[in-house]
């Protein structure tokens, strides 16, 4: 099939084509029932359910196809978002909007140096040779720095600034640079820390907070579609902020004679209220209540410590 001449009328959504975040983005993706099969070395992926065709690119290059508005979604890191912005700033046609936090992906971007080395703080850099991927970011960093250290706080980051620190761009292996001689230190992005620490780096300051995030473009296509897409991915993961999420709930259900019922929906009061069914036998009830996952054994021996019966736990595929 000649997938190109297939793409007319249909949403564009930009996937991560491989690296940390692919692999939650497309978990995503099948929980918001968005059905595809991405064919062998094929960077595009018509969807079956829907008029949508994923394009699977770079994470880094993702926010250049939506602010474009090449693309109409995407699912990226926040940091590739903020090096986007470092070296090409909004306007107001251009740049990328921030529709949803996904919650997965977190990961910091620091300065890290050689733990027994020289360098105790960024200001100890400044001068130096400095490693990264993340060149736009790592500028305007240390062109802060050098205005603090001349006693200049305001103005643009970059403006009326001439580097005196010497900034490389590395595409990978950032963090075996100041142990091959490349770099006095490093910027780079850090999950675990257990590569900055088998380096035997350390550290020093924090750049910038990242996790994924879904995107759209200031004016996307099919905006009815982009708001249908954001509703259910809103739904398999829940809202951030208010911690209601289908990969944190399950849904727990039980018998309990209603002398008891007052004691068990104490145990499982759920987000707003329980759902209670009376049941044909006299004198009992059905309970149905969301529970976090992290608590449902808990929750379980105390309901079957104070009476409750035919304790079932059903996980929750999708919610709204």
């Amino acid at each position: 099939m000649d997938l190109v001449n297939h793409l007319e009328g249909r949403l564009l959504f930009a996937v991560p084509k491989k690296g940390r975040l692919q692999q939650a983005a497309l978990d995503v993706l099948a929980g918001a029932d968005i059905q595809f099969r991405r064919g062998h070395r094929l960077d595009i992926a018509l969807v079956k359910n829907h008029p949508i065709a994923l394009v699977f690119l770079p994470a880094a290059d993702i926010p250049t196809f939506v602010g474009d508005g090449r693309v109409d979604l995407g699912i990226t890191g926040q940091d590739q978002i903020l090096e986007h912005e470092a070296k090409t700033p909004s306007t107001h046609d251009t740049g990328a909007v921030e529709v949803l936090d996904l919650a997965f992906g977190h990961c910091k971007l620091q300065v890290q140096v050689p733990e027994r080395g020289q360098y105790n703080s960024p200001r100890d850099l400044i001068g130096h040779n400095i490693c990264t991927s993340f060149v736009g970011l790592t500028e305007r960093y240390f062109a802060r720095l050098e205005r603090q250290e001349q006693g200049n706080e305001g103005g643009d980051d970059m403006a009326d600034v001439q580097l005196k620190t010497k900034i490389k761009h590395l595409g990978g292996s950032v963090e075996a640079a100041c142990a091959l001689g490349v770099a006095d230190g490093i910027v780079d992005l850090v999950e675990s820390g257990e590569t900055m620490k088998a380096q035997g780096l350390v550290a020093i300051d924090t750049v910038a907070e990242s996790r994924a995030v879904l995107i759209k473009s200031k004016h996307p296509s099919h905006q009815e579609l982009v708001d249908r897409v954001a509703s259910r991915i809103r739904g398999v993961l829940g809202d951030v902020n208010l911690a209601l999420s289908a990969q944190q709930y399950v849904l727990c259900q039980y018998n309990v004679h209603r002398d008891l019922l007052a004691t068990a929906t104490r145990i499982t009061p759920g987000k707003r209220a329980p759902t209670v069914t009376k049941l044909d036998t006299a004198d009992w009830v059905a309970v149905s209540s969301m529970v976090e996952k992290k608590d449902i054994a808990t929750k379980m021996d105390e309901l079957a410590s104070c009476g409750a019966t035919d304790i079932l736990v059903l996980t929750i595929a999708n919610s709204r």
